[in-house]
């Protein structure tokens, strides 16, 4: 009888060991890595069949989460592997298999310099209140800017921090600041318990791992309005986007009173993708808005699409195009051309910016 602890032990050992940052289990395929943005699927282990698949994801599983599984048909969860390595897990089910995405933690929080992200990022360690957002498809570093941000505040500033995460990623060591970081079903019953009690524990700073749906976007919005830090991630694009995106979450009525909500409040949104470096590793490409006035009178206006011109033409004040942020990289050559194509929203535009 195979024992799956110990054959999933081995895989986790062998993920943090290769410096992967998931490890997936799925049925008729070896168990897979992803190492600098690529699949590599581990040949000298056996190509996993569904008793394969359903031993090592249940020895993940505790007994509730087991009976989650089977009822919700997908769990989401926090992993330690003794004190090695510590991972963000997603069970599924998938054409009636189980299966399994692991996202390794690193144990320590980088810096925002050891991390290589624009040193704007320090000002929004920096501030009292406001709204702060790091967007970009999943796996391209937000959580991994956002904890850079908020442990810059921990370790220099005497703040209240709450987190809401499902689950909890990275473990703050409290330093300066008290920090309390709520996991979803273990320290809250749900995301939305947790966010309508945020504001009564007397938080400074507050960390929403994921805006998800209206009534969290509502409270981080209100949160910022009432004097507080608020720091979140969306799965958007771009600034423009994004603003967008929040507004449309809306119904049609409440629209215009989010757009004066957002214009107020919100400081800034990075954007962000990890690319893959001509000498191997992934080096964080952003495109950076600061909501100076004029930004500000465009999301009230609802003039969004002219919001990308703002931040070509403010370079000084911080901001940078995600297109000026893959030129310089290409320039530098830590990214090729194609890999900067690739991950552009506008190729053309980075061609003629490259000519000049």
């Amino acid at each position: 009888m195979t024992d799956y602890k110990q054959k999933l032990n081995d895989l986790l050992l062998m993920c943090a060991k290769q410096d992967a940052s998931d490890l997936h289990i799925a049925v008729g395929r070896h168990p897979t890595l992803r190492i600098d943005g690529a699949l590599v699927p581990l040949t000298k282990e056996l190509i996993l069949t569904p008793q394969d698949a359903e031993g090592l994801v249940l020895a993940l599983l505790t007994e509730s989460q087991k009976g989650e599984l089977a009822l919700k048909k997908q769990v989401d969860f926090s992993y330690s592997y003794e004190d090695k390595a510590r991972f963000r897990v997603n069970t599924y089910y998938q054409r009636g298999y189980m299966a399994a995405a692991l996202r390794l933690i690193p144990a320590q929080i980088r810096t925002i310099e050891e991390l290589k992200l624009p040193p704007i990022l320090h000002d929004f360690a920096n501030l009292s209140q406001g709204f702060v957002l790091v967007v970009g498809p999943a796996g391209h570093g937000k959580s991994t800017t956002l904890a850079a941000v908020l442990d810059e505040v921990n370790h220099n500033r005497t703040e209240h921090i709450v987190t809401i995460e499902d689950p909890i990623e990275y473990i703050f060591v409290q330093d300066k600041s008290i920090v309390s970081q709520r996991e979803v079903r273990t320290d809250a019953m749900d995301f939305s318990q947790a966010l309508r009690s945020l504001l009564r524990q007397d938080p400074d700073v507050v960390m929403i791992g994921e805006m998800r749906d209206t009534e969290s976007i509502a409270t981080a919005l209100t949160a910022a309005e009432t004097g507080h830090l608020v720091l979140s991630t969306l799965h958007t694009n771009s600034a423009s986007q994004t603003i967008d995106r929040i507004i449309d979450s809306f119904p049609a009525e409440q629209q215009s009173q989010i757009a004066s909500q957002l214009a107020a409040t919100l400081v800034g949104i990075v954007s962000e993708r990890l690319i893959p470096r001509i000498e191997g590793g992934r080096v964080p490409t952003c495109e950076i808005m600061i909501a100076n006035p004029a930004i500000r009178n465009l999301i009230r206006e609802r003039k969004t699409y002219q919001i990308d011109l703002v931040i070509e033409t403010n370079a000084q004040e911080g901001m940078i195009t995600l297109n000026r942020s893959l030129a310089d990289l290409v320039r530098r050559r830590e990214i090729s051309l194609e890999n900067a194509e690739l991950y552009s929203l506008n190729p053309s535009e980075l061609r003629i910016l490259l000519e000049k």
